[in-house]
């Protein structure tokens, strides 16, 4: 009590620099590996969501443009060099011009599905890199935390014995260093989890749309281009989706009067010289 006495006006004798001098070399190291976590959580959080926001835009920028060209290789060329769309349609092209070169060729269909497996399982693997980190954090910052609280509860028990009276002066700063210790590793732990769990969501998120695109682009190259993915788009406001032209099927009904003239027939549909009942 004599000590907060002497301290100035308005200064704390049992905030975090003062518990972590009271704790000594254990304590600041407690306190070092805590500061470490959190850094590389936040990192790792800020990093890997930049990175899941482009394959997100490079996604919609598929959706847009790349199945209106007129072959895979200048499809390919619409896409950013480092995009991972594009790292699967190259791998793509190059197991496609690698089944013909193959001694005891296998089953196209099979080549090709392997092989994008094995490219969009790589993409995977990389938007997972860090990930391992925050469920370390997570897991693991508590404990840490809690052993700078045995730690400053031992210290305040040695006092404790040492004086031979139980007393507020006596215990405040080892206590006051065991709650602080404590609060760290919560203060590190939550957000940790709270950022892998919302990562790995997102990541769900980007791998399902992948496995779409590589489904479609196996389509598409076993059809010789001749299958591809429905394009839609939604009216605002309403329930109807309406399919894009260009992909509509080839099978489906065309008015009369709406396909493109040729010799010998009239805007109509009907055979020049021919004529129709007047109908009164």
């Amino acid at each position: 009590m004599a000590a907060a006495a002497a301290a100035p006006a308005g200064d704390n004798p049992y905030g975090l620099l003062q518990a972590l001098e009271e704790g000594g070399l254990i304590s600041w190291t407690v306190f070092a590996i805590l500061v470490i976590m959190s850094v590389g959580t936040f990192y790792i959080l800020f990093t890997k969501f930049f990175e899941q926001q482009k394959i997100i835009k490079q996604g919609n920028s598929v959706r847009a443009s790349f199945w209106n060209s007129p072959n895979l290789r200048d499809a390919s060329g619409k896409l950013d060099a480092k995009s991972a769309y594009r790292a699967i349609v190259d791998d793509a092209l190059v197991a496609q011009d690698q089944h013909g070169k193959l001694t005891n060729p296998i089953d196209q269909h099979d080549w090709m599905a392997n092989s994008l497996q094995r490219s969009q399982g790589s993409i995977g693997a990389r938007l997972g890199e860090g990930l391992a980190f925050l469920a370390t954090v997570g897991s693991t910052s508590p404990f840490i935390g809690l052993f700078g609280t045995v730690v400053g509860i031992y210290r305040a028990l040695i006092k404790i014995g040492s004086s031979g009276q139980a007393s507020i002066s006596a215990v405040a700063g080892p206590v006051g260093e065991a709650l602080i210790m404590t609060a760290l590793g919560l203060v590190v732990a939550v957000p940790a989890v709270l950022a892998y769990n919302w990562l790995i969501r997102r990541n769900k998120s980007i791998m399902e749309d992948l496995a779409a695109f590589t489904n479609d682009l196996h389509g598409y190259i076993m059809s010789e281009g001749k299958v591809k993915p429905q394009m839609v788009t939604a009216n605002a406001g309403s329930a109807k989706v309406s399919a894009n032209a260009q992909t509509r099927s080839a099978a489906a009904p065309t008015p009369a009067g709406t396909q493109p003239l040729t010799t010998g027939q009239t805007s109509t549909g009907q055979q020049a010289g021919t004529t129709t009942t007047d109908r009164r």
